[in-house]
């Protein structure tokens, strides 16, 4: 570590204010996290943050972070509204309300090793991935969907009422204006709605292998030997059209509101601006776009299993744990020094992490806190964690393992075809949407999903629940 990060107790690493910086930097990672890849890039980053007008506390990262756009991914900043806060689309990132939503079912893993097979064959056929068109619903439904999110894509026929009681936000965020949201930007997301896309995206099928927290476990409605179904993606082309289109019309008015940061890329406005109303409505459409992308893919698994086992729908039992956005920017209040404040919260490769009596939180979850879901590489462990009352990071946690290595080195490193292998010999059933570009998602490409969550741990961003293995997967 060539930083001069300093600690006390070996999981919080503050990086001192210097320059232009308004606040420290602050990294959240026990020591075998910080020695495992180069984070030099991700650590300017983290200081770029803290030159933003109105940031608060800390440029803020989580175990996971590397390098992003902006930001590091797994970058947290909260602006102060009321002081000149900004906001900034490099703080949400491309694949707007990109998440994670696990479902568990009815089964157990006796059930599924029979039938891995055919259920693996059923997801294969039904769940459109790739990085262009493919979709399940019709692009006619983009309006309201773009509207109303999840909820649009149960009325339409996709899913059951229940399933918005464990989605965030209900599955719509509020504050959307499909006004907003630039005629690229709909035709890019029309042939899109019901798909995974590609990169780290995936569905995948997990088993819970252990149980640390008994008690929450049962209000999460797992336990041991308990099939899941673990679906992350986000709001496609369409959220990556938004961003776009964001970056450069605040590129090009930032300086009449007097913006000065020292890379293009955190290009910002004040939240009280005309271009900031503009964006978040933009982006609260796109947010919705990826809550009904996750429903309709919820849908689709769902009769997926019951065709592969040979059973009705019903049958299947396959209900909704939680479903969680990992990049988004919200305004929230939160205590600063003693004193409530209205903040322009932003997390990238962030999610939040809701403790127990937070308002928010559906009424079966209050007394235990929000389910905090961090999925590990391809062929490694996901974890499901608890939000805790004292997070020190505006209720933030980790939102998966995080890369160690580029897309192109882990390319170099074994190719695709080795890395399928691999996976098939530890019995990981894997169908992917590209087997060359399988290796861009190896397990040997991120860091150790269980130092991650560790360090959430100690650190008192969450606390875990479960460790689930993966049973078969379905890449984008």
């Amino acid at each position: 570590m060539a930083w001069d990060l300093t600690t006390e107790d070996g999981v919080v690493w503050d990086l001192p204010a210097t320059g232009a910086m308004r606040v420290p930097g602050r990294l959240f990672a026990v020591r075998e996290l910080l020695d495992l890849s180069d984070l030099g890039d991700a650590l300017r980053q983290v200081r770029n943050v803290a030159h933003l007008p109105g940031i608060v506390e800390a440029s803020m990262a989580m175990p996971d972070i590397h390098p992003g756009y902006g930001f590091p991914i797994g970058g947290v900043a909260a602006t102060d509204v009321a002081r000149g806060g900004v906001i900034s689309p490099g703080g949400v990132g491309f694949d707007i309300c990109c998440g994670v939503r696990l479902l568990v079912s009815g089964f157990e893993l006796a059930d599924v090793r029979s039938n891995l097979e055919s259920i693996m064959g059923e997801l294969d056929r039904r769940i459109p991935r790739g990085s262009g068109p493919g979709s399940i619903a019709s692009g006619d439904l983009l309006p309201a969907i773009l509207r109303e999110g999840a909820v649009a894509a149960i009325e339409a026929g996709y899913g059951q009422a229940a399933d918005l009681e464990r989605t965030e936000s209900g599955g719509t965020m509020s504050g959307s204006d499909p006004r907003a949201v630039s005629i690229r930007a709909r035709d890019r997301g029309r042939a899109q709605i019901g798909s995974l896309g590609s990169g780290n995206h995936f569905l995948e099928l997990q088993a819970v292998e252990e149980v640390l927290d008994q008690s929450v476990a049962g209000v999460f409605g797992i336990r041991r030997g308990s099939v899941c179904v673990m679906i992350h993606c986000g709001s496609r082309g369409l959220g990556h059209q938004i961003c776009q289109d964001a970056i450069e019309d605040m590129t090009d008015v930032a300086a009449r509101y007097g913006v000065d940061v020292p890379d293009r890329q955190l290009a910002s406005v004040p939240v009280d601006s005309q271009e900031a109303r503009s964006y978040l409505a933009a982006m609260a459409a796109a947010a919705n776009f990826a809550w009904a992308n996750r429903q309709i893919l919820t849908h689709a698994t769902r009769e997926a299993l019951a065709a592969a086992v040979g059973v009705p729908v019903t049958e299947t039992d396959l209900r909704t744990v939680y479903d969680v956005a990992h990049n988004l920017a919200r305004l929230e209040t939160h205590e600063v020094r003693g004193e409530r404040r209205q903040l322009c919260v932003h997390r990238k490769g962030a999610t939040t992490a809701l403790g127990p009596g937070h308002a928010e939180l559906p009424a079966d979850l209050r007394a235990v806190g929000q389910p905090v879901l961090i999925p590990g590489s391809m062929g490694t462990a996901s974890w499901i964690l608890k939000g805790l009352t004292d997070n020190p990071a505006f209720a933030s946690a980790a939102h998966g393992a995080g890369r160690v290595m580029s897309r192109s080195v882990a390319r170099a490193t074994q190719p695709g075809h080795e890395v399928l292998t691999d996976l098939e010999a530890r019995n990981i059933a894997v169908r992917p949407g590209s087997v060359r570009l399988l290796a861009e998602e190896a397990p040997f490409a991120y860091k150790d999903v269980d130092l991650v969550v560790e360090s959430c741990r100690l650190a008192g961003l969450a606390a875990p629940v479960a460790r689930l293995r993966p049973l078969g997967v379905v890449k984008g």
